[in-house]
């Protein structure tokens, strides 16, 4: 049944075009090949890089956050409530009014305190902003490496400054160093992203992001494995481009560079615009789309690789309404941070007993200078 399953998985149409079978891309002569077994490097590669990560977070974007000057928010405890405890763990974070009011009843407080508490808890399971300030840190500089890195890669490749290269020869076109080095740490990197999400800061896009490494890891496996190599640097390339900025803008919002962070948000925004929705459907999915099919009839390799670049540009799409709603912040009005990010609340009963004793402190001193104090 193994056997079965395993030739019906590596079915040679499944992977290449006709006339090409796996025999094709041996080793032989000098030329190297990509292979499926290149990629059990993947996730040793991902634990170092979260290893990498912690190092950079504890002794880098720590102390510079420190220097900055970016320190968490007080934060008032939830009182202890065993009742409270039990809802909130096992049933909702956020209660409705009839759910509160049937708290009420159980606990024997008043339905303002109830809700003050769950604020208050909500409160506490959020990341601060030191927390905020590494994380954005950490992808700004792997950002930045990758795609230096990528640069240093391609720029010198015929296939950067004229797309029908990139089939010149497919699928037999050998696999360079530096494309396996650029490879193996862009997909460990993504690899380390889906491990860390229930540690990283929670975003309102959390099922986005999930799908969107699910499709970029199955993305660029598959390039690989079919040797798509040169089309997939490219994507990762023009990826990497726009990320350094917005993780570059979020780190200075945090260090409260409120006037620098919004300049680089809407060069961001420009940047994110001209990759995301120009480049790379018009430019790098007409490569993918047009050009292979005048050289070889489409496979199911053709299919799904660029069905997955879709879905790609679909995730594009949503993302760029957000950024031009935060864009529409950062111009008219105050960018607080990433509009994507599970905000912390205001305790407003907190605010309203400090008002009401700053009045009472005022009223007082006004009543003892009337008596001559």
């Amino acid at each position: 049944m193994l056997q079965t399953v395993s030739e019906w998985l590596w079915w040679d149409r499944l992977w290449l075009p006709a006339n090409v079978s796996w025999s094709h891309l041996k080793d032989n002569e000098g030329r190297i090949y990509a292979k499926a077994s290149h990629l059990y490097a993947i996730l040793p590669c991902a634990l170092c890089l979260l290893l990498i990560r912690y190092l950079f977070e504890r002794y880098l974007a720590r102390p510079l956050a420190n220097v900055w000057g970016v320190r968490d928010r007080i934060r008032l405890s939830a009182e202890p409530n065993l009742i409270l405890e039990k809802y909130f763990c096992h049933q909702s974070r956020r209660p409705s009014q009839a759910d509160v009011r049937s708290l009420c009843k159980k606990t024997g407080w008043p339905e303002r305190r109830v809700e003050v508490w769950f604020r208050r808890r909500r409160n506490q399971e959020r990341p601060g902003l030191q927390k905020r300030f590494c994380e954005a840190s950490w992808r700004c500089a792997f950002y930045f490496s990758a795609f230096f890195g990528g640069v240093l890669a391609l720029y010198d490749k015929p296939w950067v400054y004229n797309l029908r290269e990139v089939w010149a020869g497919f699928p037999q076109q050998t696999m360079l160093p530096s494309q396996y080095w650029y490879y193996l740490l862009e997909m460990g990197f993504y690899l380390s992203l889906l491990l860390s999400l229930t540690f990283d800061v929670k975003r309102k896009d959390f099922k986005e992001q999930v799908v969107h490494h699910i499709a970029t890891l199955t993305l660029l496996t598959f390039s690989w494995i079919s040797n798509y190599i040169r089309i997939g640097t490219l994507v990762m390339a023009v990826h990497d481009s726009s990320d350094i900025l917005l993780e570059g803008a979020k780190v200075l919002n945090y260090a409260k560079w409120h006037k620098t962070a919004n300049s680089m948000f809407v060069v961001f925004t420009i940047l994110f615009l001209a990759t995301r929705l120009g480049i790379f459907p018009f430019w790098l999915i007409h490569c993918t789309w047009v050009y292979p099919v005048e050289l070889y009839a489409p496979f199911f390799g053709y299919y799904f690789f660029n069905v997955m670049l879709v879905v790609l540009l679909m995730l594009h799409v949503y993302w760029a309404f957000l950024i031009l709603r935060m864009l529409n912040k950062c111009l008219f009005g105050k960018l607080e941070g990433d509009d994507r990010s599970d905000e912390e609340e205001d305790d407003s009963d907190t605010m309203k007993e400090q008002n009401h004793k700053l009045c009472h402190i005022n009223g007082s001193g006004a009543r003892d200078r009337a008596n001559g104090h």
